[in-house]
């Protein structure tokens, strides 16, 4: 499915915009449902960190006295925690995979290497929204703030389109890890969009309590991008991550890497299960919506399954250009 121009605006940001169309952008306050604010610049891009924006941005910020070391997400190692592998576990350490990019590319995804593009310029201000939030500056738990969670209520409304591109903008960071996980267990699509054979994964180490979960990581060759597999197909996938062990394998996940941003792609709200079980699992939740497509009331009641996280922003997928619509990419001389 190419989709490569679907994620264009016609006025404000995609994440504005979606909170307004689907009526969430004056609620916000008074509900669960907290859309990314704008940020307040004069300059509609966001450039890269630097060491001297490092003391403006609270997300580089170097930890405080008062301040433990992960709470900060500071990108220093840590090896204060470890956990002895097993010998299933260990058999599938350090696993590589090479990215595909002529799939990516068929498939109207961003390309780490390629120039800038419309796309690309999108997903920078998103996920510098996700990055502020991740700083802890926003209320989110110490243990949630290297989580999000990427959804949307019904199938084929690009939840993972959006889940990937994002991913490979997040890894575009200088000083930001990224594990993609892929967590739509009964339709995974991660690992075959990417070119990247499957095999054990999310599901197989929760099932395995003696397991290490960063044994069944996937190095990607693109850098700073891991992936996670959803596992092996089991009846009882809810039932396993609504277990305490889920928790333990998100910890083990995070706590060694406080670089790393972990982003799921989830099955849609309302057909499976599993996505309001992830959403009491992580920090901050993307909810993909379709323009012309989701519906208000399902977008409404797939809000209401996941108020497990109170950190939600809504990116409006699809939206055609206005005549008198922002363009990105103009200034670089594409998109003319």
């Amino acid at each position: 499915m190419n989709q490569h121009s679907s994620l264009t605006p016609s006025g404000g940001s995609l994440i504005e915009r979606a909170a307004d169309l689907y009526g969430f952008g004056a609620a916000a306050r008074a509900s669960s449902v907290t859309p990314a604010a704008r940020v307040a610049s004069p300059d509609p891009f966001f450039p890269e960190s630097s060491d001297d924006e490092a003391d403006a941005d609270p997300f580089f910020a170097e930890p405080t006295a008062d301040q433990p070391e992960r709470e900060a997400f500071s990108p220093e190692a840590r090896d204060d925690v470890t956990t002895e592998p097993t010998q299933a576990a260990r058999s599938f350490a350090r696993r590589q995979g090479v990215v595909d990019r002529d799939s990516l590319r068929d498939g109207g995804f961003m390309l780490p290497e390629a120039p800038v593009s419309a796309l690309a310029e999108e997903f920078r201000i998103i996920k510098r929204q996700l990055l502020q939030a991740a700083s802890g500056k926003t209320g989110i738990s110490e243990d949630k703030r290297q989580t999000i969670l990427v959804c949307s209520a019904r199938p084929d409304d690009g939840k993972t389109f959006c889940a990937v591109n994002l991913a490979v903008s997040m890894a575009s960071e200088k000083d930001v890890e990224v594990l993609l996980v892929d967590g739509d267990f009964s339709k995974p699509e991660i690992l075959s969009i990417l070119g990247i054979e499957g095999g054990p994964g999310l599901i197989d180490a929760i099932a395995d309590p003696a397991s290490d979960p960063e044994a069944f990581v996937i190095q990607t060759d693109i850098e700073r991008l891991s992936v996670l597999p959803a596992g092996r197909q089991s009846n009882n996938v809810t039932e396993l991550l609504a277990s305490r062990r889920t928790r333990q394998v998100l910890d083990a996940l995070t706590t060694r890497h406080p670089k790393r941003l972990v982003i799921f792609d989830s099955p849609p709200t309302l057909v499976a299960s599993p996505a309001t079980i992830l959403a009491s699992k992580v920090g901050q939740i993307v909810m993909v919506v379709r323009a012309d497509k989701t519906k208000e009331s399902d977008l409404r009641e797939a809000v209401g399954l996941l108020s497990g996280c109170a950190h939600l922003s809504l990116i409006l997928n699809g939206a055609g250009f206005a005549t008198n619509s922002r363009r990105f990419g103009s200034y670089y001389g594409y998109g003319q």
